[in-house]
């Protein structure tokens, strides 16, 4: 066997408490070279008659991709504490791996051989919200989602959707709008909506907060928006808002102060200015978000500016009854100021979501000290590359997917906040160059994946829309121009979601088979008590499948209700079409 290639780390998402009694143990070996891993774990304090008591336990292999084998067992330890090492065997050798290294036999004289998780501390553990797993977000742009009081509009607004959208341009949408098609909303099966920011500011996105206490006007007062949550909760859908922390606008006032001021201002240590003379051309001589002269970045590490964006958190919850927070430019804000921003959050609303805006690896801000989840940029990858796209085989898509599910712990992947598009990208449709039989089946994984998914406005109704601006298009609201069927083809996944439990996170995920000559993925979703089979077809031509799942049962066909016996044979899917079975 190759040892250079077996890993583990006794910590993050390789060894970790799942809950108050059980822990999950991962490996990783080089792709089929282990046939066969077992783990062997015990009490350090455990001893009879001079040997330390060890059990044994073999390990599932819960996925591989191009490089690696990954496998995983969970155990409840009766002290709750562990010490564990694993033997490793193929058709030649046996290999034990500890913490020290590797060993033909199992040290049984000595337990700090061994890798150790010394105590399941119940504190410790990480305990995202649970409702959030049931819930699938809609993110709305406020600004161009619906104009419901013209009263508020922004001077120069346009008449809604009569100009293409720019990065200036205003028509008007506001909360009243929203509150207008909250019941649009629960009739699809939307549980949770996702506002971009709500607070002052100039531009028509207002990522460049003028105050952080006021909602900009054109969207309404601050009455207005607790109707709108009020509203949205009588419906059971949660509301979550952006904060942008990372940095202001330009005008907000402190920032206005060291611009006239200089280093002399009082407020100059809240930036990181370079100067004493502040300069915005043609670089900004101070941080900023990229080099945007008009978004200076705000110094979290000082304890006026903590306290003051710790107090914004902790208003709009106490106030407003807001449910999460999702965190804007997040990777580039100290970790000291996440960990006060969660035991702030969670001392107001145990149960809010925290969500940061990361686009790579986050491990580091999910150990259960600063987010419950990051949105899950990784997995919006390798999903528009294999459905929108095609550019990915059955194969290379199981890899990639393998590869993120296993990048942080199954409690994280719960409720991961997956998305496709949002105001940042293409839409979907359009990455798709217009294919809704692609999209389709790109929504029938998105929505039985594991963790939380989102849809972007309109997507539900066929909108497309280009980089930003273009994706930030004004909703469309007249039923005949909207797709009806696009909207009925997701609402009836959404049904299937909240209807079967295994069809959301509350199912593990496992790939069963794929074919890349034909197209083929198919992958499982199983709960103690169901278990689905989803199978689809990502190619343009018809494809024959034999499944062993089909011939050893009579199966329910979730999508068409009807009760199916198929005995050994084939099953011939169409081009871009897809199964769900739920297995007898």
């Amino acid at each position: 066997m190759i040892k250079e290639a077996v890993y583990h780390r006794p910590k993050h998402n390789f060894a970790y408490a799942y809950d108050a009694e059980t822990l999950h143990i991962r490996l990783k070996t080089k792709k089929d070279d282990a046939h066969s891993v077992m783990l062997v774990f015990g009490d350090p304090y455990h001893w009879d008659q001079g040997k330390w008591q060890v059990a044994r336990k073999n390990m599932d292999k819960s996925g591989s991709d191009h490089l690696f084998d990954y496998w995983f067992t969970e155990v409840k330890p009766p002290y709750r504490r562990l010490r564990y090492c694993f033997e490793l065997h193929d058709n030649l050798e046996s290999l034990v791996y500890t913490e020290r290294g590797f060993y033909e036999e199992v040290p049984l004289d000595d337990p700090n051989y061994h890798f150790c998780f010394p105590f399941l501390n119940s504190i410790d553990v990480f305990q995202p919200p649970e409702w959030v797993k049931d819930t699938v977000w809609y993110q709305i742009f406020p600004e161009r989602f619906a104009n419901g009081d013209a009263h508020v509009n922004p001077e120069g607004a346009l008449d809604w959707g009569s100009a293409e959208p720019t990065q200036t341009n205003f028509f008007g949408g506001d909360f009243q709008g929203v509150m207008d098609h909250l019941d649009y909303l629960q009739a699809l099966g939307i549980t949770g909506i996702y506002f971009t920011p709500i607070f002052k500011a100039l531009s028509n996105h207002k990522y460049d907060t003028i105050d952080y206490m006021e909602i900009d006007p054109q969207f309404g007062d601050k009455a207005t928006f607790r109707q709108l949550v009020e509203e949205a909760h009588k419906r059971g859908i949660r509301v979550m808002l952006d904060a942008v922390f990372n940095h202001s606008g330009y005008y907000f006032p402190p920032f206005q102060d060291v611009l006239e001021n200089g280093t002399d201002s009082e407020y100059a240590d809240w930036f990181h200015l370079y100067d004493e003379k502040i300069l915005t051309e043609p670089v900004p001589n101070y941080d900023a978000f990229g080099f945007v002269a008009s978004m200076p970045k705000l110094n979290t590490g000082h304890p006026d500016v903590k306290h003051y964006l710790l107090q914004v958190a902790r208003y709009w919850i106490e106030e407003f009854d807001i449910d999460g927070w999702r965190l804007d430019v997040a990777n580039e804000v100290d970790h000291s100021f996440w960990k006060a921003f969660r035991s702030t959050v969670k001392s107001v609303k145990p149960d809010a979501y925290i969500l940061g805006e990361i686009w790579h690896d986050a491990m580091p801000w999910l150990e259960g000290d600063q987010f419950d989840a990051v949105m899950n940029y990784p997995y919006t990858y390798s999903a528009i590359e294999f459905f929108a796209k095609n550019n990915l085989t059955p194969s290379q898509f199981t890899d990639s997917i393998t590869y993120v599910l296993h990048m942080y712990p199954q409690n994280v992947n719960e409720v991961s906040f997956n998305l496709l598009d949002s105001h940042d990208t293409p839409r979907v449709l359009t990455i798709a160059n217009g294919d809704k039989n692609r999209l389709k089946l790109m929504y029938v994984f998105h929505f039985s994946f594991t963790g939380t998914p989102c849809m972007y406005y309109g997507d539900e109704i066929g909108m497309t829309g280009g980089e930003d601006p273009d994706c930030r298009k004004c909703m469309v609201w007249d039923s005949q121009e909207q797709d009806r069927d696009l909207f009925s083809f997701v609402q009836h996944l959404l049904t299937l979601r909240t209807r079967h439990s295994a069809f959301g996170s509350r199912g593990s995920f496992h790939f069963a088979f794929h074919d890349d000559k034909q197209g083929i993925l198919a992958y499982r979703k199983v709960t103690p008590h169901e278990t689905l089979l989803f199978i689809l077809n990502n190619s343009s031509s018809k494809s024959i499948v034999h499944s062993d799942d089909l011939d050893q049962h009579s199966v329910h066909d979730l999508w068409n209700g009807e009760q199916i016996s198929y005995g050994m044979k084939p099953l011939t899917l169409t081009p871009f079409d897809f199964k769900i079975y739920q297995l007898d």
